[in-house]
């Protein structure tokens, strides 16, 4: 059985990232710059943004946290957004969710300018994707592509199921596993909370790859895993237990051919792969 190293994995791409930006540094005086906006005070939120300021830090790239209160206005948040956008010190913008309560998240989304969007969300970096151009892919499910690419796992001719249909995941995961490619050209199958519980796992038990992002703790059983399978667990859940994700690990672990941990598997990757977009969007911005 390969662990899909996420932890591991990542801080192998920081390393190459840091020379990437020393190199930027060097032959155009700045490095890249991420802004970080984190609206409100919710907990789970406040911990991702410091992991996501670490590893700007571990690469090299500035890092610009914008803190506004619970409270503050739509047309306040849009302003910081636009002025973010002209800023030429600022690459990427990190818009942190979910937001508080009364505030429209994808009009928000929508107002970062596509060249900034590191994190893959605007309409056009996703419409990109679903053309099968050059873009922003969505954090997670790139994350998720390049664990199994640095792990030898190819995806073309497979049989791949996806749980979960997310604009932040599941459908631009299903996406990447159907574009041209050794990392794609996968029979894929999109299931989901409307998707009968039998039906779900028969189709698990046929796919040769299961990506599980249906945001439930330890939904994904062993028996829904065929033997040989590679299963990569998107979802995060604290229980009293501790941290668990959407597949039984422990009970499944021996059965696959590989295996994502949690925490440590597809976590660190999201982040890795923020960092890799807002190098390349400050690269594209200085025509390097």
């Amino acid at each position: 059985m390969i662990l899909l190293d996420g932890k591991a994995t990542a801080a192998t791409i920081r390393t190459e990232l840091k020379a990437r930006v020393d190199a930027l540094r060097q032959d155009h005086g700045r490095a890249p710059g991420l802004a970080v906006i984190l609206v409100g005070d919710d907990p789970a939120s406040q911990v991702y943004v410091r992991m996501k300021e670490k590893g700007c830090a571990e690469a090299g790239i500035v890092s610009f946290s914008h803190r506004l209160d619970a409270a503050v206005a739509q047309g306040e948040l849009e302003a910081l957004i636009d002025r973010l956008n002209a800023d030429p010190a600022v690459d990427g913008i990190l818009l942190q969710l979910p937001l508080p309560k009364g505030l429209h998240s994808q009009a928000c989304l929508e107002r970062i300018a596509p060249d900034k969007d590191v994190d893959g969300f605007h309409p056009e970096n996703m419409g990109r994707l679903a053309l099968g151009l050059p873009g922003y892919r969505p954090c997670t499910p790139a994350g998720v592509i390049e664990l199994l690419r640095r792990h030898g796992v190819t995806t073309a001719g497979k049989r791949a199921v996806v749980l979960g249909r997310s604009n932040i995941v599941g459908k631009p995961m299903a996406l990447m596993l159907l574009e041209y490619g050794a990392l794609g050209d996968a029979t894929t199958t999109v299931v989901h909370s409307r998707t009968p519980l039998d039906d779900q796992r028969a189709c698990c038990r046929e796919a040769d790859i299961v990506i599980a992002a249906v945001g439930r703790p330890l939904h994904v059983k062993a028996d829904w895993i065929k033997d040989g399978a590679v299963v990569v667990d998107v979802g995060i859940h604290r229980t009293e237990a501790g941290l668990v994700g959407d597949c039984d690990f422990e009970a499944m672990k021996d059965k696959c051919a590989a295996i994502s941990p949690v925490p440590g598997g597809v976590g660190p990757m999201t982040i890795a792969q923020l960092l890799t977009n807002t190098v390349a969007a400050c690269a594209a911005h200085l025509g390097a």
